[in-house]
């Protein structure tokens, strides 16, 4: 149970970041570009300790999953934001139209202000620097609300922005913490997470009027097409499912097989799988299960599909001592009343169904909530613009699976119960940005006297030219 005290320094360090933002409320290309320096130098001389936090807070995680899902994203947004950002602060022209000529029109982007961060725990360096990283690009003061489940990763990650301490603070605490958090009256709010959490976030935002932005998730399906090489399509499903534990938001969640190949798949899924994961001489394992909740939850999903009448086809069974890694189990025969196919999965159970024609897919797809994530596996251009025009989800990869969030130059964000909103890149600086209208008109030219004066005349000139 959190403390007053806590609530307290709460809202005098979200104070603090308002009163450093009202001292600088427009901080130029070079003081933005310093902080982002500053930032990534940070991060890149805390490499090490990442992994050490990370695989203490897991239990076990690997370097490589470290290193590709949360140390190298960031860089990358970093250097990618750093690149465009003199770019992304210039006011754009806009054309002002014959009712407003001779004046001009621009757009500027100005910083919110303080900006809110709620990370979960499956991603924690990305997913608290990435937002930061754009809202540190737009100008803005940020404050970070960490999970209590990666207390290791939180106190490096303290260390990691000390230096920038004035543009970022980071704040730990459990659910009341996170909710008195949600509730501070940010500028902009962004959250990563459940869609139950998020809904919760919304309610608290709303009372502030605060904007938000939500990535939440939810059930992303994955689609093998009759023709495309089953190798192929495996390997694309086992990087989403392998990384982390399959522990993402845009892991594939369930996979749709033709009924003639759904043999196939299972055999090469399993065959492919050991040969990277159990066999291979790599010396970086599976991620754990972060904790013995999650760990207990996964177990849940699968017996209740067994008790129901699933048929589970296991890459490997857990080992003694070894219970926090969970191998995929592929599920088969199954209905529509198991909670596999219901809940997010998160983990590394994955659903495996078979159809006959690709209205059965569309439809079973269109008739839930839309997903964080969509996976076409095929070379049959037909068959893809129609899943891309058919069926809506926050983002779609072709032969491949999760790749898509880490475009830099392209929006991420989820639809309905995936989320709302988007960011990275450009539209990441829009989003933590007030784009405000600019009107310009030459002091000497009499322009409103004129329409003032002469109001029957200009009346009718502009009615004939409006209403032509």
């Amino acid at each position: 149970m959190s403390t007053v005290s806590e609530q307290t320094l709460l809202t005098m360090n979200f104070q603090a970041m308002q009163s450093a933002y009202r001292r600088d409320p427009a901080p130029d290309h070079a003081q933005r570009v310093a902080v982002l320096k500053k930032l990534k130098r940070s991060l890149i001389n805390h490499e090490q300790q990442v992994y050490q936090a990370l695989s203490k807070d897991y239990g076990y995680r690997s370097e490589f999953d470290t290193f590709f899902a949360d140390i190298m994203p960031t860089i990358a947004a970093i250097k990618y934001a750093i690149k465009h950002l003199k770019k992304w602060m210039q006011p754009s022209k806009r054309h002002a139209g014959l009712m407003l000529a001779p004046s001009k029109v621009k757009v500027h982007y100005q910083p919110l202000g303080v900006v809110g961060v709620v990370t979960p725990w499956n991603f924690p360096f990305y997913l608290a620097l990435g937002p930061t990283i754009q809202a540190l690009a737009a100008g803005n003061r940020v404050m970070i609300k960490m999970s209590e489940f990666t207390p290791h990763a939180n106190q490096v990650l303290r260390t990691i922005v000390e230096d920038i301490s004035d543009h970022v603070h980071v704040v730990e605490g459990d659910a009341e913490i996170g909710a008195a958090f949600s509730a501070l009256a940010f500028d902009h709010l962004i959250f990563t997470g459940s869609t139950a959490v998020g809904k919760q976030v919304a309610k608290a935002a709303a009372d502030n009027l605060t904007p938000i932005t939500l990535e939440l998730g939810g059930k992303s399906p994955t689609i093998i097409d009759e023709q495309i090489d089953m190798k192929i399509a495996v390997d694309a499903v086992i990087m989403g499912k392998s990384i982390n534990s399959g522990q993402i938001c845009v892991a594939p969640d369930y996979i749709f097989v033709p009924t003639s190949r759904l043999d196939t798949f299972i055999e090469t899924f399993i065959a492919r799988y050991s040969e990277y994961h159990l066999t291979s001489n790599n010396r970086n394992q599976q991620s754990h299960i972060i904790s013995q909740r999650q760990h207990t939850r996964l177990m849940q999903l699968l017996d209740d599909a067994k008790a129901k009448g699933a048929e589970v086809h296991a890459v490997k069974a857990p080992e003694p001592g070894d219970e926090k890694r969970v191998y995929p189990h592929l599920l088969t025969n199954l209905s529509d009343d198991m909670a596999v196919l219901k809940e997010e999965i998160f983990g590394s159970l994955l659903p495996v169904m078979s159809y006959e024609s690709l209205d059965e897919v569309i439809a079973y797809i269109t008739e839930r909530p839309r997903p964080l994530a969509l996976y076409i596996m095929s070379n049959n251009p037909t068959l893809i613009d129609r899943l891309i025009n058919h069926t809506h989800s926050g983002g779609i990869s072709i032969n491949d699976t999760t790749m898509h969030v880490v475009a830099d130059d392209a929006p991420f964000g989820g639809i309905g119960h995936s989320g709302m909103g988007h960011y990275h890149g450009y539209e990441g600086f829009l989003t933590f940005s007030k784009a405000k209208t600019v009107l310009y008109s030459s002091s000497w030219l009499p322009k409103n006297r004129f329409v003032l004066k002469h109001r029957d005349r200009v009346l009718k000139v502009l009615r004939k030219w409006l209403l032509r």
